[in-house]
């Protein structure tokens, strides 16, 4: 889940990781967030066409749903004190992750289950929204691919 992505290129970045990492769809609010535009197809590389994408009149509203139907609510948060490595992803699970700059806007983070960072060992206090998207996708990815294993 998209929290109010608006650079198509970011969209576009995001949508390549889904399709690499195998996710079943894309949400996004149908306002204030940039959709599927020519710019976004051309940076998806193919992705924007074989990655579901759904747009949604209330993300909270969208993530009760999906709570209800049994999936974990994991958002990203700059000042979030648990790490992406430490939460399980294997499992049936929303990664939600929030605009450039703003973040994940606080009524769709408090209807998460958990809120995660990223660690950042350098000075930089963020990543891109598009590369933070990838670090968790194949975070979750490891982690089947270990449960799988045992």
């Amino acid at each position: 889940m998209l929290d109010g992505v608006q650079d198509p290129h970011n969209l576009g970045a995001c949508l390549r990781s889904a399709d690499a990492a195998g996710v079943t769809a894309v949400i996004v609010p149908k306002d204030r967030a940039v959709h599927l535009t020519q710019t976004v197809r051309k940076i998806a590389c193919g992705a924007a066409e074989s990655v579901p994408f759904v747009a949604v009149t209330n993300l909270a509203r969208c993530l009760r749903e999906l709570k209800k139907a049994g999936l974990w609510l994991v958002g990203t948060a700059d000042e979030a004190t648990q790490s992406i490595y430490d939460v399980e992803l294997h499992g049936p699970t929303v990664i939600v992750m929030g605009a450039e700059g703003a973040g994940v806007r606080r009524l769709t983070s408090e209807e998460c289950d958990y809120l995660v960072r990223i660690p950042m060992a350098g000075s930089v206090e963020c990543l891109n929204v598009s590369v933070a998207t990838g670090v968790c996708l194949f975070e979750s990815v490891r982690q089947r691919l270990a449960k799988k294993k045992k």
